[in-house]
This record gives structure tokens, C-alpha cells and sequence, in this order.
């Protein structure tokens, strides 16, 4: 299974994307903390390589966090910052407030010094479904962008105010034309982040089990009762069909679901 998924309004999202930057001071990258690496985008990346950049580590409360303080230092600089952060509490708006401020600590000083308090603007850029818009409707403090469980719900950039002064431009979620490494395409496929209507599930749950057997043996033995097979977990589930043949489909689905949902565990695969 070759996994790549890039439709037509991701390109028309990039280029959104490169003529709106012009109007912004400090660029919010959203990270999904399960794949911080792999949810990189090469495209935004060179985008965003001349603004400052503030490395949000969402769902943080999904993944393994002392896994990610160890890569934290890769993510602060003279020129980007990085905050952990679960987009799904309210109240903690404020924080990427002062970290933004921050960032544009330069403009901010310069207007001040001619009596002037300056808009701010940023952009909220990553992959599909890392939490961006909820982050957004998080710092309106209401539900003022689309969400949804599933890559591809936002479709087009808007700019909104967020107080003191500040604007958020949120974007859609957007891959790249070709991922050529298909080990960060199946990652990008089991956080969601891909369609899953093109994938074969099954091909996907097993090499999820292989990986998680990897990097945290026993998790899934732990989980399924013993069972460490996709036939074996389903056969412990006693998940069949009405013909009573074992449910092959069922069980990689529900394998994928327990992942997504944090069930396994708090879980980092980079």
C-alpha cells in the first residue's frame, strides 16, 4: 500500500498560504505531539523559513511527554519558541498569547516607541487534523472555525481577531505533493491526518502493530488480552461476521480507533 493523499485545495491552500504570510509577524505551527517529526511539512517549512515560529505541541495529553521533552531544544531559537499544550481545555489562551508577543518582541518595541500598540498577526499552519482549529477557537474563546475528527474539514483561510490587538489567520490542514518516505506516510495515516477512505486498514493496523511492538513492547499484548496478531486480537474480541467468518475489517478498525483515542496509551511514535 502506497500511501499519498494531496487534493486540489491543499495546492490552492499553499499558495493562500504564501500570499498571506506577507501580512504576518509570527507563524503558530501546530504539531501533532504522537508524530511531532513526521507532521512537519516540507512545503510550510520553506514557506515559513524567514518568520519567526512558535512549535505548538498539541494533543499533548494523547502522546508521551517525556519522550517529547527530549526533543524540545530542537524546537527553540534566537528566531522560535515552542509550548505543549492540549487544544481541547479552555482557559489557556493566554499562553500562546505571551509566547506570539514574545516572537514579535521587535515590532512591538519599535511602535512603542512611537506611542503606537501594533496588530499582530499570525497564522496558524500544520497538517490535517493536528488541532488547528480547535486552537483557533480556543483563543476567540468561541467556536468561530470548522472542526471535525477527520483530515480535510477546514477548506479555506480566514483571518480573525482574538483581542489585544491580535489576528489569527487559521488554514486548512496540508500535506505535500509526494511523500516519498512512506514510513511518515503511515504515521501520517494513523493520527488521522490522512483520508481514510483511501487507505487499506488492515495493511494499516498491522504495520501499527509492528511499530508499537517496537517502541513499546507489551502495549499491545497488555491492551488485547494477550493477543498480538490482528486474527488474534479479533479472535479475543470475538469480533465475526454474519457469516461467522473472524472480522478481519472490524478489528484493524477498531486497532486504529483505540490508537487515535489515546486508549493504548500516551504514545509518541517519532
Amino acid at each position: 500500500m502506497k500511501i499519498n493523499w494531496f487534493p486540489g485545495h491543499m495546492n490552492k491552500a499553499l499558495r493562500d498560504i504564501a500570499e498571506q504570510l506577507k501580512k504576518v509577524d509570527v507563524v503558530t505551527y501546530i504539531l501533532d505531539s504522537r508524530i511531532p517529526f513526521s507532521s512537519i511539512n516540507p512545503s510550510l517549512n520553506e514557506l515559513t523559513q524567514n518568520k519567526p515560529v512558535l512549535y505548538v505541541f498539541n494533543k499533548i495529553d494523547l502522546a508521551d511527554e517525556q519522550k517529547i521533552k527530549v526533543l524540545l531544544p530542537k524546537f527553540r531559537s534566537e528566531n522560535s519558541d515552542y509550548l505543549l499544550f492540549n487544544s481541547t481545555l479552555s482557559g489557556k489562551s493566554d499562553l500562546i498569547v505571551n509566547k506570539i508577543k514574545k516572537l514579535a518582541f521587535k515590532k512591538i518595541e519599535k511602535y512603542k516607541q512611537k506611542g503606537i500598540k501594533p496588530t499582530i498577526r499570525t497564522m496558524v499552519v500544520g497538517i490535517p487534523n493536528c488541532g488547528k482549529s480547535t486552537l483557533v477557537n480556543n483563543l476567540c474563546k468561541k467556536a468561530k472555525a470548522i472542526t471535525g475528527d477527520k483530515a480535510g474539514v477546514t477548506k479555506h483561510g480566514l483571518w480573525l481577531p482574538i483581542g489585544d490587538c491580535i489576528e489569527v489567520y487559521d488554514t486548512p490542514g496540508t500535506l505535500y505533493p509526494n511523500i516519498a518516505d512512506q514510513e511518515v506516510a503511515k504515521k501520517l495515516a494513523y493520527v488521522g491526518s490522512v483520508c481514510d477512505e483511501i487507505l487499506d486498514f488492515n495493511e494499516l493496523s498491522v504495520e501499527l502493530i509492528k511499530l508499537l511492538n517496537k517502541l513499546y513492547p507489551n502495549i499491545i499484548e497488555n491492551r488485547y488480552s494477550g493477543a498480538i496478531t490482528l486474527e488474534e486480537i479479533a479472535i479475543k474480541r470475538k469480533y465475526v461476521t454474519n457469516g461467522g467468518e473472524i472480522d478481519m475489517d472490524r478489528t484493524a478498525r477498531t486497532i486504529i480507533d483505540d490508537f487515535r483515542k489515546g486508549r493504548l496509551g500516551k504514545l509518541t511514535l517519532d
